[in-house]
Formats: C-alpha cells, sequence, structure tokens
C-alpha cells in the first residue's frame, strides 16, 4: 500500500492507505495549490491500453473488439476471480487472492478507520460491510440496514460516507435534477472487491459500475468537464443501469 507525490497533484487510490483525504480535511487548505489525481484497481479499459477518448468509451466502453474478443474475455474472467487491485491480480493465484480479500476490509475498518475516525461501533460497522456484497445490483434500503444493525437511519449514512471515504465502495445515485432529491432517494452502492459479490449478475453489474466510475473520474481529474454516474428508475420498476451526465448533457448506457 502505497501513494505517490507529484509536483502538481496527489494520486490517491483504494489500495493506498485511504486516509489522504481524511487529512486533507484539517490543517491548512491547499485550495488552488495542488491538483488531485486518482488511481484505480485495474481494469478491462487500462489493461487494454485505451486512451481517454469520451466519444469513443461512451460508445463502447469495455473496450471490446472482435478481433481481440477472446483476449478481452480471459482479462475479464481474471478481474471477475481476482479483483483488479494489483497484489492479487499480478500473482493471479486464487489462494492469493482470498489471503488479501480476507485482511483488506479488516485492516481497513479495524485499524485505519478505527484509528482514524470517530466510529465506536466497529464490529457493527464490520458487519455493515460484509452484508453489502449481497445488495449489489439493488438500490439500497438505509432503514431495513437500519432496523437489522440496530441502529439509526444517520447511523448507517455516516458509515456508509467512511467506506467510500476509504475506498471500500462507491456509490450510485438516481438521476434527478435537484440534487437533494437525489441524496433522498436509494442509491446503489459496489465495491472494489468485487469477487466478494457472489451472484454472478450483480458481479458483472459491479464491474461495469467501476469501469464507468474510472472513466468519469479521470474525466474529470484532467478538467474534460463535470461528469457523474447514475442510474434511473421509474414508478413501474423499469430501470436504466447506468446514466453519465456531463452537466445537462446525458448519456445511457
Amino acid at each position: 500500500m502505497s501513494s505517490r507525490n507529484f509536483i502538481d497533484g496527489t494520486i490517491v487510490g483504494p489500495w493506498t492507505v485511504g486516509s489522504l483525504d481524511v487529512y486533507q480535511k484539517g490543517g491548512d487548505s491547499l485550495a488552488g495549490r495542488y491538483y488531485l489525481f486518482h488511481l484505480w484497481p485495474f481494469t478491462i479499459a487500462e489493461l487494454g491500453q485505451r486512451n481517454l477518448n469520451i466519444e469513443e468509451f461512451l460508445q463502447n466502453p469495455l473496450g471490446v473488439r472482435i478481433a481481440k474478443s477472446e483476449e478481452i474475455k480471459k482479462k475479464w474472467n481474471r478481474l471477475s476471480r481476482l479483483s483488479g487491485f494489483p497484489e492479487p491480480f499480478l500473482v493471479n493465484k486464487p489462494a492469493s487472492y482470498r489471503r488479501w480479500s480476507n485482511t483488506y476490509s479488516n485492516q481497513l475498518i479495524r485499524e485505519n478507520i478505527r484509528d482514524l475516525t470517530t466510529v465506536q461501533s466497529i464490529s457493527e460497522m464490520e458487519t455493515l460491510y460484509y452484508l453489502l456484497p449481497s445488495k449489489v445490483g439493488s438500490p439500497l434500503s438505509i432503514p431495513s440496514l437500519a432496523t437489522d444493525l440496530r441502529v439509526t437511519y444517520y447511523t448507517i449514512q455516516n458509515w456508509l460516507s467512511v467506506f467510500e471515504l476509504f475506498f471500500l465502495v462507491f456509490s450510485v445515485y438516481p438521476w434527478t435534477k435537484k440534487i437533494s432529491m437525489a441524496i433522498q432517494k436509494e442509491r446503489k452502492v459496489y465495491l472494489w472487491d468485487i469477487p466478494s459479490v457472489e451472484n454472478e449478475s450483480s458481479r458483472f453489474e459491479n464491474m461495469v459500475a467501476a469501469e464507468l466510475w474510472r472513466g468519469i473520474t479521470q474525466w474529470n481529474d484532467l478538467g474534460f468537464g463535470k461528469f457523474s454516474l447514475h442510474f434511473i428508475r421509474n414508478k413501474e420498476n423499469q430501470e436504466v443501469d447506468f446514466l453519465i451526465a456531463n452537466g445537462e448533457d446525458l448519456f445511457c448506457l
């Protein structure tokens, strides 16, 4: 686990200690004096050495080409089994992934989060994290989780925010023109430790979400626009899984 500092920016990501975003909330403000770039786990787009052409990405997010379909399939299956984190992915052994995964959340929650936040109920927070893989692909019912864990609605909200801050998960909100309305609606939560999602269809959706999240994050880091990732669900439960917004411009996938 490491981070790299550059002259004009700091790169952070889910395999860093995860505390850089915490430390930047205290001390002197560095606003306007540095750029923040994110370093995410490997994805198909990166492993295929694709550039960041936005239009091409929107037309073919996973970079699938007929001529290279078998190669892409092998890489996709490897990511599905071992995650995109460098350590287990490069070793390329299921046993190594399992050892890594067993310590990944435990170290972050029981060491980093415990030491760097005011959270007291570490065991309950850990239980919440272990419940999330079964929730991937569906809007997350925070009231239901609060009832199951016997904590308040706002406690669950706070714990999910901490998970995002430490790069354990990322959230996708429903599309609406009003930010306040989006916050009130149920979000979808996806994990960075993708193989921990046992359901195959949910894991597939999680992998696609990670590809898209990496894309919009890098476009924002590089100043290409102000992109965000959403989903749409109507009252009849008909759904568009992913929608990319750039201001008023919308791209359904």
